[in-house]
């Protein structure tokens, strides 16, 4: 198994549709190699992630985990919704010999058999999804006894948490029984999923530096053309001016009031590793 795309077809319901649809929007690969890469290597040096383990990243977007996984010699298996998520990755990876597998699937409902995987993880990718119970069901299905689990969240209070409050009121109504992603960053709300099928879990706070987005425009402007969740938030009120001006005003003042006008900002996300039980 040598970085292959397996492409699974999918017959989504609406809501996963939209889901899909959403993050196939701008670039989020450009997001993701360009300002959240870090993210990717902090996992893994969580994890200790060991050459021959088998490791299925769920949610991996672009690969920004499975690749430092992968150059460790872990066997990789990388699943999101979105094609052109995996495609990006496998274009990533094409430069190098690494064993990857890019597929196709849902993070509600992998398509592996129980207790499977050496390590299941996944960095500001399964938080999106909209159903948070039947996610943490199936990573802890498809995890051995003994395996490990590792998550990296934006926290509600963080600057990406505080995004996606701001985008709320301008962005379309999410399905009914959905919960907030950011909940994901919170502690006691993963300690919850999880129950009982975790044992020795750490969870610690850590803050991702941003250099790049200097100014509260320059990041406003960024994520209006890559980040497919503010470009879906737009969308949304084409056709009211005054509205997409009070979003352009408050994304900024957000980005300012985090640091952004100092050169650099934090971004606050919730690293947690478990055992399997």
């Amino acid at each position: 198994m040598t970085n292959t795309l397996t492409p699974i077809p999918a017959d989504l319901d609406p809501i996963k549709a939209r889901h899909r649809a959403m993050w196939a929007l701008g670039d989020y690969d450009k997001v993701a190699t360009g300002v959240v890469a870090p993210l990717g290597e902090a996992i893994v040096d969580a994890l200790a992630i060991r050459s021959g383990e088998l490791v299925l990243d769920v949610a991996a977007g672009s690969g920004n985990a499975s690749l430092p996984a992968a150059r460790r010699g872990a066997r990789v298996v990388a699943t999101d919704l979105t094609p052109e998520l995996l495609d990006a990755g496998w274009r990533r990876a094409a430069g190098e010999v690494l064993d990857i597998e890019w597929r196709q699937a849902d993070a509600e409902h992998l398509p592996y058999p129980d207790h499977c995987f050496d390590v299941a993880m996944s960095t500001v990718g399964v938080m999106f999804a909209p159903f948070h119970q039947p996610v943490a069901d199936e990573l802890a299905r498809v995890t051995r006894s003994g395996g490990r689990i590792g998550l990296a969240n934006w926290t509600p209070q963080g600057f990406i948490g505080q995004l996606f409050a701001t985008m709320k009121p301008y962005a379309a109504s999410p399905p009914p029984g959905a919960q907030p992603g950011p909940l994901w960053g919170d502690e006691q709300h993963v300690r919850e999923l999880f129950g009982n099928d975790l044992v020795d879990l750490t969870a610690t706070r850590r803050l991702l530096r941003v250099t790049s987005l200097d100014s509260g425009e320059r990041f406003r402007d960024y994520f209006k053309q890559y980040y497919g969740p503010t470009i879906a938030a737009y969308r949304a009120i084409a056709d009211d001016p005054a509205a997409t001006a009070r979003l352009d005003r408050e994304l900024v003042g957000l980005a300012e009031r985090f640091g952004a006008g100092r050169g650099e900002f934090d971004w606050e996300y919730l690293l947690v590793t478990a055992t399997r039980r």
